[in-house]
């Protein structure tokens, strides 16, 4: 059966919101924003924790250079010294009040509980156990995506693993490298979730890290906790002899862990009865969309074939008017980038006051996206996901600027975009690792929620970039084999039907994960309905 056909025979889901009471901070870079904020009054706190313990330990130092100098000079001669009624009496006054005074001083516990108390206070803005696990798998999403060598992250480095070794695919103005709690971190997250291929390298980084460095209060994990995690997940990928040493060397640091024991027990015996083991090694987790992944992986990293004009002289560059008024006195900018299916590109669709203007208008609504699947809603799963992003709906009446790029849309186009013939305008940002995997925009099947309107299938898609990136986030079209890179400013066009109401295979796209940077777009979805003199179909099989 040929690949394209294949995803007619399954739904391909469609996004929209669902409100949420908190947005979930690694489903976008806003709420990182915040957070930051956030963190930022905890500093303020810290820093007031610190000089009022510092006061309190300069009082307690204090105390005791006056007991120890009475200790070292007035007190030789006890006898004598205790003679003096007033040394007496300060000495007994002292054991009596000042001592317990120092030591059971509820001052320490004042200063703690000032800090535990702004700390609550952020409580909202910070993440929860669910914002770690979702920046963890946005990170291993990366990962894959690009092919990032695991021990390059971990110095703050972006390095691609490539046949001939690595190449660097961006370099940061500042390389911020791990340490041996984030890398447990990271990889206890895919060992719970069994995903050994994940855990391996990166409980293998903190195993290295927490060998040449002392454990630090503010870590969760700790070499045994490393030890431990990668012994075990050597085990399960069938590499016994290597869980062995690593269980040996961690009682070597806890020699009394039963469960250790016995593990270390387990596998001697293994290793007698299968003196030459040998395991499954380790194989990347299965994926629903297995069969265009490495495509889609491949123009990710744009090593897919690019429009070439110079080769084909049907794909060109020209100042469109589309015989509007509005355009005759700025002609847009196009670029055709591919015929089949077809795709422009509008240069400088939008200027960057506007840009910001649509950003703030949707950053009180975003929220995180959901999946939609016939009739049924569900929060995506951040491991499987079809995307790490939120997104908010604009109506053309939330401010002008919103009506003045539905007009802009509706000249370059030629179609009525008025709602309900066009959707309301969708504004997205990316979160950490933020992607869409490969998908169609039109429905898939007869109960999808984009019949909602009651205005038929979505005839096309105009899709704005607000903003740009340092690396990643391109737009890439599987069966088309070709991605277009983020462009600040640019808008992209394509129709998703056939002029026979068909919808068109060719248009299977994915949004590329970011890698860096924050990547906001604007979703026009325009719908067959409002277009019969516009865009007028036809009864050919062919077209």
């Amino acid at each position: 059966m040929d690949l394209r056909l294949c995803y007619n025979l399954f739904l391909i889901f469609t996004w929209t919101s669902l409100p949420l009471c908190r947005a979930e901070i690694y489903t976008s870079l806003v709420n990182v924003k915040h957070a930051i904020s956030a963190e930022r009054k905890l500093i303020d706190s810290l820093k007031s924790y610190i000089e009022q313990e510092s006061d309190r330990l300069q009082d307690i130092r204090r105390f005791y250079a006056k007991v120890s100098h009475l200790h070292s000079d007035v007190y030789k001669g006890q006898a004598t010294a205790l003679a003096n009624p007033l040394l007496a009496f300060t000495f007994i006054k002292r054991l009596y009040s000042e001592w317990p005074n120092v030591v059971y001083s509820d001052e320490a516990l004042e200063n703690l509980q000032a800090l535990r108390s702004s700390y609550e206070q952020e409580g909202s803005a910070l993440p929860k156990l669910e914002d770690l696990q979702g920046a963890v798998w946005g990170l291993l999403r990366l990962q894959d995506v690009y092919s990032l060598q695991v021990s390059g992250l971990v110095r703050g480095h972006f390095l691609t693993i490539t046949s001939g070794g690595t190449s660097e695919i961006y370099r940061p103005l500042m390389s911020v490298p791990l340490s041996g709690d984030d890398c447990f971190l990271v990889g206890k997250v895919a060992y719970d979730q069994e995903d050994y291929y994940h855990s391996v390298p990166w409980l293998e980084q903190s195993v290295h890290l927490f060998r040449g460095h002392h454990w630090s209060p503010e870590n969760q994990g700790s070499l045994e906790d490393a030890l431990d995690h990668l012994a075990f997940s050597h085990f399960k990928t069938g590499n016994v002899t290597y869980a062995l040493t690593l269980s040996q060397e961690l009682l070597h640091h806890d020699p009394v862990n039963e469960r250790v024991l016995q593990n270390v027990e387990k596998y001697e015996k293994l290793l007698v009865v299968k003196p030459h083991i040998k395991g499954n090694g380790l194989r990347r987790p299965a994926s629903k969309y297995l069969r265009t992944r490495d495509v889609y992986e491949r123009l990710c990293q744009n090593h897919g074939s690019q429009p070439t004009h110079f080769q084909n002289p049907k794909l060109f560059c020209d100042y469109f008017t589309s015989g509007s008024p509005g355009l005759t006195v700025r002609p847009a900018k196009r670029e055709i980038l591919s015929l089949q299916p077809f795709v422009v590109l509008y240069h400088d669709f939008i200027t960057h006051t506007e840009a910001e203007d649509v950003k703030s208008l949707a950053q009180p609504g975003l929220r995180r996206s959901v999946v939609a699947s016939g009739v049924k809603q569900a929060t995506a799963d951040y491991r499987i996901s079809k995307s790490l992003v939120s997104s908010a709906w604009l109506k053309d009446t939330s401010h002008a600027v919103i009506g003045k790029l539905d007009h802009r849309i509706s000249m370059v186009t030629g179609l009525n975009v008025n709602h309900p013939f066009g959707e309301y305008l969708q504004v997205v940002n990316y979160g950490i690792g933020g992607h869409y995997e490969p998908h169609f925009d039109h429905a898939t099947a007869p109960n999808s929620p984009v019949y909602k309107l009651n205005t038929g299938n979505r005839v096309a898609t105009f899709m704005i970039y607000l903003s740009s990136v340092e690396a990643g986030g391109s737009t890439a079209f599987i069966y088309a084999n070709f991605s277009l890179p983020v462009e600040e400013k640019a808008a992209i066009f394509w129709w998703n039907l056939h002029r026979n109401g068909e919808g068109d295979v060719d248009t299977l796209h994915a949004g590329c994960p970011v890698l860096v940077g924050d990547k906001w777009v604007a979703n026009k979805w325009i719908h067959e309905y409002g277009q019969e003199f516009n865009h007028r179909c036809t009864l050919n099989p062919h077209e």
